[in-house]
């Protein structure tokens, strides 16, 4: 019986028992405690603009919509080789979502046909970070410019990364993050809004703590709080933000680490682009987080016996999105041309295992192996 290469394992540090601990022996385990303001602080320090932490990246979405006070109607533009919580947080408002192809050399929007979809009723883009690859920031700002819209960046995957050097998270009116336990930094489940803001800072707190002014009269600014607008459950727990103190205290290391995993097997599987094989592609002024290693395959069929010629050695191998404009829910509504780059990438791209227990040459011998047989 073959050992199972699991896909994805969380990072562990010495420490998040031991918060966890400190939490459980206080008795206070909902959410807006120290762990809460420390995590907060954490990402703030590293991302600028202000953070509140939420129970998922979807949360993060949702309150974001509030914030831009999305309308029946409105217009929002989105990848549509992306989750489904990307739309869905949208949609729940009532607003109409256009989908973007991706590029013809990675899974991120195209922005050459971003103008094209704008409208007078276009009310915001959100820019999702593939792999936690940025895209070109000085284009997207350039159309922001011109058309006044708004900009929450999905950035669910690009914790750590950047944009010429400054991070992802500080380019849009507001961003989300995620911590799944997929995620390079994980707490389980979990997520992060940044507002950059300033006059959205007070709202955001509101909307997060349930449509109440709770966070305020915790801090004794008022002696007794109610319902001001509307909100719902947003704030992440004091255990799962223990556990991500502990976490973010590793992050350089593991991100460190992380990228010279990725870089091992960008440098071992270069040859495969002799077999049409795409590798990643990284523009110059991107610094990504090394969260996701992927192959684009030239077919379906070629992806599906690899894929399973992986599994037959323990190796789980994943393919990634279907694309939104596709799925059942939205495809007999979808009147858009079609997005030949994000079909590609839902049919031909292929994740590799990637985390500190993975063993890369056995992977890597793999996955040669397949090429050298065809």
């Amino acid at each position: 019986m073959k050992e199972k290469v699991p896909f994805s394992k969380p990072y562990r540090s010495e420490n998040e028992a031991k918060f966890i601990e400190e939490v459980l022996l206080s008795g206070k385990t909902s959410g807006g405690g120290k762990y809460t303001q420390l995590a907060q602080n954490f990402i703030q320090n590293q991302i600028g603009g202000n953070c509140l932490l939420t129970n998922s990246c979807t949360a993060a979405l949702e309150i974001s919509t509030l914030l831009l006070d999305i309308q029946p109607g409105d217009e929002v533009l989105m990848p549509s080789y992306t989750f489904p919580s990307t739309a869905n947080a949208f949609l729940l408002r009532g607003a109409i979502v256009k989908f973007l192809d991706s590029q013809v050399n990675h899974p991120n929007m195209d922005l050459d046909h971003l103008e094209e979809l704008i409208s007078d009723k276009t009310k915001a883009i959100v820019p999702m970070y593939y792999a936690g690859v940025s895209l070109d920031w000085s284009r997207l700002n350039e159309l922001r410019e011109k058309y006044s819209f708004y900009i929450i960046e999905e950035a669910a995957q690009a914790f750590g990364a950047s944009y010429k050097n400054q991070p992802l998270g500080s380019f849009g009116d507001t961003a989300v993050f995620s911590f799944h336990e997929t995620k390079n930094i994980s707490c389980g489940e979990g997520g992060a809004l940044i507002v950059n803001k300033n006059e959205w800072i007070e709202p955001a707190e509101i909307i997060w703590e349930k449509g109440t002014n709770r966070a305020a009269f915790k801090r004794g600014e008022i002696d007794k709080y109610e319902w001001v607008t509307l909100g719902s459950s947003y704030v992440n727990s004091e255990l799962n933000a223990a556990y991500l103190v502990a976490q973010l205290a590793q992050s350089s290391t593991w991100l460190e680490e992380r990228k010279k995993q990725w870089n091992y097997y960008f440098e071992e599987l270069y040859c495969l682009g002799e077999k049409g094989v795409i590798l990643p592609q990284i523009p110059d002024f991107a610094n990504h987080n090394a969260h996701i290693f992927y192959l684009v395959l030239n077919s379906s069929e070629e992806l599906k016996a690899l894929k399973n010629h992986l599994s037959e050695q323990g190796i789980d191998a994943l393919t990634h999105y279907r694309c939104l404009h596709k799925s059942s829910y939205i495809k007999n509504k979808y009147e858009g041309k079609q997005l030949k780059n994000a079909e590609r990438f839902e049919s031909c791209l292929l994740r590799l295992p990637l985390h500190s227990d993975v063993p890369m040459d056995l992977v890597i011998s793999k996955v040669l192996d397949f090429f050298k047989a065809k």
